[in-house]
């Protein structure tokens, strides 16, 4: 599904602040892979995501997805086979469109020649199809502005804007770290539902370990722009807590007390 050979992107080469945010990525993502994605503040993890997203050159390496080379398409087409959901809740969405209006434009997104949000009968009884299996009475509000929702439903609404129609892969970046708690709680278990029930292909950022052990059935750990542990199946389901921390302080003996950050995310 997805191939990085050799990704490495420096920041500000050759000035006083360069910045090494990823070195030498290699890494396979299977069909119907769920991976989840921790490391400290600075460890390259939103990089990496905006890698694919095609946010920015890279310095050096190849993105392949789906066997094609996508590595010099600029990000506003690789937008249409890629779905993103962003911490901010405000992101995503078009605030002065109604929700109606919001995802009639993302059922047109692959549609070359128009951008048009024009909908018809048939559009809006899809529409509130989709709606309805978030389970959050946004299919009876279809003329309500974006900009009058609450952040957990904006959340909703983008991930449903994100995969209705299902992308190659589906890039999620700490999308519930702006929520209050029990908001967050619903937005991952809408993620587990819409990512299962359609089977797409995702990465995910979480600050929390507990989520990386929870969700998916793949876990990295990335620390200064590398991928420092790669576990599936098994290896995953019996990992603990305890178990990473062990892990990351003996890949990084010297510099593990001090980089409290990776110490948050317990």
């Amino acid at each position: 599904m997805l191939r990085l050979i050799n990704l490495s992107k420096t920041f500000n080469i050759n000035t006083c602040n360069e910045t090494k945010a990823l070195i030498d990525i290699n890494l396979e993502v299977k069909d119907n892979d769920f991976i989840t994605i921790v490391g400290g503040n600075g460890a390259g993890k939103s990089t990496l995501l905006n890698s694919i997203a095609g946010v920015f050159n890279l310095t050096e390496g190849n993105i392949i997805l789906s066997k094609k080379n996508i590595t010099d398409m600029p990000e506003y087409r690789r937008a249409n086979f890629i779905g993103r959901v962003f911490q901010d809740p405000l992101m995503g969405t078009s605030p002065e469109m109604t929700i109606e209006e919001n995802l009639s434009m993302a059922l047109n997104k692959k549609n070359k020649l128009s951008l048009k949000w024009a909908i018809n009968k048939n559009k809006r009884k899809k529409i509130k199809e989709h709606l309805s299996e978030i389970n959050l009475g946004l299919e009876n509000r279809l003329n309500t502005k974006v900009k009058l929702l609450s952040g957990g439903q904006r959340q909703a609404l983008t991930l449903l804007m994100a995969t209705i129609i299902e992308p190659e892969i589906l890039l999620l970046d700490e999308h519930t770290a702006a929520l209050d708690p029990a908001t967050a709680i619903k937005i991952k278990e809408l993620t587990q539902q819409i990512i299962s029930n359609h089977n797409i292909t995702t990465l995910m950022i979480t600050h929390d370990m507990k989520d990386a052990l929870k969700f998916g059935n793949r876990m990295l750990m990335m620390n200064r722009g590398k991928i420092i542990l790669d576990v599936n199946g098994k290896t995953k389901e019996n990992m603990t807590i305890n178990h990473l921390l062990e892990i990351f302080q003996k890949k990084h003996k010297k510099g593990f007390y001090n980089d409290r950050s990776i110490l948050s995310l317990a």
